[in-house]
């Protein structure tokens, strides 16, 4: 049963389903974000003008939530920002470029649909048993900064979740040799538009649930999702066994990243290793054996 009791609902949310259950999901990956959104000065809500944010669209489950809570809070009026959806059509072969604009065009909101092969550039440079995804993503970063600025945005806002931050770090600490992560909030090289990403404590499988409950038309990616082996697979494969063994494991390494000690890892620039000396101001070592 579809849940049409409120005429001023946005449209995304008019035939949504009526179950508590999806009530309660609903709220929790809204107030997910609005947390996100608050704790980590996503908006200034004392600014005398309303930010410009360019939402961008894959055509993924990710993204759809993405704009349906942005949606969802913008008309609770908790979010005083103006959007603006953005797809980016990559040139795959048998891509379905009329899915999102007839979506979209449900939602009422403003977007742009920008086309620019970055599929031929990707599979000339890069040999079919490499993986596609640094330069795939480097390529399409360029594109949404340079329209965020053509059209005035004040930042891009990516659907990336909790399990996407968990498995970068993964992928950082094995492959990388560092510590890091996806940042709810960054500010380009250029030092001209923030990066957001309101979702970084939302669950993939709240994610999934909501996408299939709001029925969003999918559109899979058959450039770099069509390959096999590729380090994040095997890294979302690890803490699925992990979270096997342990339920909410996820959870407690996600808490984990937004609860750093300093003192306790190897970095000198983060912390005075060397100017630590008897008689200074001590800190506990809990949890370190001896």
């Amino acid at each position: 049963m579809a849940d049409t009791s409120f005429s001023t609902v946005p449209p995304i949310f008019k035939d949504v389903p009526s179950s508590v259950s999806f009530k309660k999901l609903r709220k929790r990956l809204v107030r997910n974000a609005l947390q996100v959104i608050d704790q980590y000065g996503l908006v200034d809500r004392s600014a005398a003008k309303k930010p410009k944010w360019l939402v961008c669209l894959s055509g993924g489950k990710d993204s759809y939530g993405l704009l349906s809570v942005l949606l969802d809070l913008q008309w609770q009026g908790a979010l005083p920002v103006d959007l603006l959806a953005c797809n980016l059509d990559q040139g795959q072969p048998g891509f379905p470029k009329h899915i999102l604009p007839e979506w979209l065009e449900t939602t009422g909101v403003p977007y742009r649909i920008e086309t620019e092969d970055t599929y031929s550039i990707v599979t000339e440079k890069i040999s079919a048993d490499r993986t596609f995804c640094a330069l795939c993503s480097r390529l399409r970063r360029g594109t949404l900064y340079r329209i965020a600025r053509e059209e005035g945005c004040d930042a891009i806002i990516l659907g990336h979740h909790r399990d996407d931050a968990l498995e970068t770090f993964m992928m950082n600490l094995v492959h990388g040799g560092r510590l890091a992560a996806m940042p709810p909030k960054l500010l380009n090289d250029e030092g001209d538009v923030m990066v957001y990403r309101p979702l970084i404590t939302c669950a993939e499988d709240d994610l999934e649930k909501f996408s299939q409950a709001m029925k969003f038309p999918i559109i899979p990616c058959n450039l770099c999702g069509s390959q096999d082996g590729l380090q994040r697979v095997a890294m979302k494969q690890m803490l699925d066994e992990w979270e096997r063994k342990k339920p909410g494991v996820r959870q407690v390494m996600a808490h984990a990243m937004a609860t750093v000690r300093p003192s306790h890892l190897h970095d000198a620039s983060l912390f005075d290793f060397a100017g630590l000396a008897v008689g200074g101001k001590g800190e506990t070592d809990d949890g370190v054996p001896f």
